[in-house]
């Protein structure tokens, strides 16, 4: 029977069978965050449409084409979150966060939404974990930055990621490569696409962020940023990448990268990989000195980044980085009757209490179905209750690993001799894997 409704194109499920692989992802990234001084931050899924045309920029793909806007009756425009950034900005403001003094530095793991092709490690929902520093202007934070998501990609195991850095200047030295961009493009005004031609006029950096392979093909020569940084924007860059290097961290600089965002200033950066196609961006970040100011807050300097989970569990998975065991059943409680049932009821709520993962039968199977059923699911231990043994106060306990069985009470010692198993079994599979290594 064909399903009246599926999932809409662009978004993907997560089945039980596959969540302990973003637990994995989500378990590393805020520990890491946290390790770094990070704290968490949740913002709402909507904000109000002008927060990204503000922030992201009028002229960006994300707000021209991309973004999911919605109304209701009585009530102004509202967009789905095509990006974490802005709406992090907002909420700090209006929370006062930023009165508590610098740096502030808050993460988050939320979910975007954008309308565009999807491709592989693209979606239409898709996941991001970002860390956003505010406060700091010192490229020092860029570095900081930088390394934690470093840090990041390198727990999750990740091999052959490379650094991109590259400065896309201040406002005063960038609106002189913006005219030198423009007196480029114009002669080939009419070979870029409709939206670019607009772009030349309002923010030409943009089609330097183009997909068109023609516009692409005509960007190839065009000047480089870095031929027009000031002074000062020149001495951040230079410094950041004397970091950099005094903390280990091998980078290229790449003069095309500009971020696809509006509110980007001076540092830029990447982390790429050749191994999911054309969309090789797993983490992508920079500063955004002028954005705070830009929503109503005082001049303040932030940077932070972006990295999307998909596109992360994606190059793991082609990698074959570990992922945490999804947990198993510590024990399954078989059952034969009314009184056995009764009694798995009072045995699993006790060993539930002391932090087990623990099962018995909800659909009143026989036994042979009840074992399998144990079976199925990687339980370490079962239990057999009947009425002889609810007589005599005793079952056996079996380790499915090795099938051995030892007796175990049903009384009060249930749950100590219980624990005392599951130690057991610990050590015997860890003096196992020792004697493997000898």
């Amino acid at each position: 029977m064909a399903l009246l409704v599926k999932k809409p194109k662009g978004t993907a499920d997560v089945v039980p069978s596959k969540s302990y692989m973003w637990h994995t992802v989500e378990k590393i990234v805020s520990e890491t965050a946290q390790q770094f001084g990070f704290r968490e931050i949740r913002i709402p899924t909507f904000e109000e449409t002008g927060l990204f045309v503000r922030s992201v920029g009028e002229t960006t793909d994300v707000v021209q084409k991309e973004m999911y806007t919605v109304s209701a009756a009585g009530d102004s425009k509202f967009t789905l979150r095509p990006e974490g950034t802005a709406g992090v900005m907002r909420a700090m403001l209006e929370n006062g966060v930023m009165n508590e003094g610098f740096p502030q530095k808050v993460y988050y793991i939320l979910s975007c939404f954008r309308h565009e092709n999807v491709q592989a490690g693209r979606l239409r929902e898709f996941h991001q974990f970002g860390c956003e520093m505010v406060g700091s202007a010192s490229p020092r934070a860029d570095a900081e930055v930088i390394a934690l998501a470093k840090s990041v990609l390198d727990r999750v195991g990740l091999k052959n990621i490379e650094l991109n850095i590259n400065s896309i200047g201040c406002p005063e030295c960038r609106e002189k490569y913006r005219q030198a961009l423009r007196d480029y493009f114009e002669p080939h005004r009419d070979e870029l696409c409709r939206t670019c031609q607009d772009r030349l006029e309002k923010n030409p950096m943009r089609i330097l962020d183009c997909k068109s392979a023609e516009d692409q093909a005509i960007a190839k020569d065009a000047p480089m940023i870095l031929d027009y940084l000031c002074d000062d924007c020149t001495e951040h860059f230079e410094k950041l990448k004397q970091y950099l290097t005094q903390m280990n961290i091998a980078f290229s600089v790449n003069p095309r990268i500009v971020r696809g965002l509006d509110y980007y200033t001076r540092t830029v950066f990447e982390f790429i990989t050749t191994e999911i196609g054309a969309q090789g961006t797993v983490c992508g970040g920079g500063r955004y000195d002028g954005l705070i100011e830009q929503l109503g807050g005082a001049k303040t300097p932030a940077l932070g980044f972006g990295m999307g989970l998909e596109r992360l569990l994606l190059v793991m998975q082609k990698q074959g980085c570990d992922f945490m065991e999804d947990k198993k059943c510590d024990l399954y409680i078989a059952t034969m009757g009314e009184n056995a049932a009764a009694k798995a009821l009072s045995m699993t709520a006790a060993a539930r209490e002391e932090g087990f993962f623990v099962e018995y039968d909800l659909v009143e199977r026989g036994l042979k179905p009840q074992m399998k059923y144990a079976d199925k699911i990687g339980a370490r231990f079962v239990i057999v209750l009947g009425d002889n043994e609810i007589d005599s106060g005793a079952a056996k306990l079996k380790n499915m690993a090795t099938g051995e069985q030892t007796d175990i009470s049903l009384g009060d010692a249930f749950v100590e001799q219980f624990s005392q198993a599951m130690v057991n079994n610990m050590f015997s599979g860890l003096e196992d894997e020792l004697g493997g290594l000898v």
